[in-house]
C-alpha cells in the first residue's frame, strides 16, 4: 500500500495533458524513422504495424486502469480518457495509413479488403467501435447523455480492445507468441470485470 500511496501522490501532481504530450514521442520518431530510412524495406508496412501495436497497447493500458484500482489501491482514472483518446488517435492513424499509403485511397479496393479479410473487418469493427468513444470523451457529452448512459455507451472500449487483440493475432502468419500474449491479457482483464459487476450489482 505504501507503493500504491506514492504513486497516487505523483499522479496528483501530474497534469493529464503529460499523457498528450507522451503520445506524441512515438509519432514524431515515426516521422523521423522515415524520413531517415530507419523502417527497414517496407516503412507503411512497419509504419501500420507499430502505430496498431501502440493502439493496441495504449487500449490495454486504459482495461488495466480500473483493477488497478479495486484490486492495488493504484487510482489512475484521472488519466483514462487521456489514455483512451491517444489509443483512438493511434488506430485511426494505423486505418489511414493502411487507406492512404497501402492502399493509395482505392476505396473500392479498400471496401473490397474490408468484406473479404476477416482480419481486416474485425480491425474496422475495432475502430468503429472507438468512434463514438472519442465523440463523446468529453464533460459536455456526460453532462447531455447523463452519467449512467455514458458509462453504457463507453463500454464498448471493452469490443475495441477484443476486436484489436482478434485482429493482431489474425493478421500475423505465422502465429507467434506474442499475439497470444496481447489476447489473454485482454481476456484476463475483461473477465476480472464479471464478478466486480455481480458484486456492484448485489449491493
Amino acid at each position: 500500500m505504501v507503493l500504491a500511496e506514492a504513486i497516487n501522490r505523483g499522479a496528483r501532481r501530474m497534469p493529464t495533458a503529460t499523457v498528450y504530450a507522451a503520445g506524441l514521442v512515438p509519432v514524431a520518431w515515426l516521422i523521423w524513422a522515415t524520413a531517415t530510412g530507419g523502417l527497414g524495406i517496407d516503412p507503411v508496412k512497419e509504419m501500420e504495424h507499430r502505430l496498431g501495436l501502440w493502439g493496441l497497447q495504449l487500449l490495454i493500458l486504459g482495461l488495466c486502469i480500473t483493477p488497478l484500482r479495486r484490486f492495488a489501491g493504484v487510482n489512475l482514472l484521472r488519466f483514462r480518457r487521456a489514455v483512451g483518446l491517444v489509443a483512438f488517435a493511434y488506430i485511426l492513424l494505423h486505418f489511414l495509413v493502411w487507406l492512404v499509403l497501402d492502399m493509395g485511397l482505392l476505396w473500392q479496393q479498400a471496401l473490397a479488403d474490408i468484406a473479404k479479410r476477416p482480419y481486416v473487418t474485425v480491425g474496422m469493427l475495432g475502430l468503429l467501435a472507438l468512434l463514438p468513444l472519442a465523440l463523446t470523451s468529453n464533460d459536455r457529452s456526460v453532462r447531455r447523455m447523463g452519467a449512467a448512459a455514458w458509462r453504457r455507451l463507453h463500454r464498448l472500449a471493452y469490443l475495441a480492445a477484443l476486436a484489436g487483440g482478434v485482429h493482431y493475432l489474425w493478421l500475423v502468419k505465422a502465429w507467434p507468441l506474442e499475439p497470444f500474449l496481447y489476447l489473454g491479457a485482454i481476456l484476463g482483464l475483461l473477465a476480472l470485470r464479471l464478478p466486480i459487476r455481480r458484486f456492484a450489482a448485489a449491493r
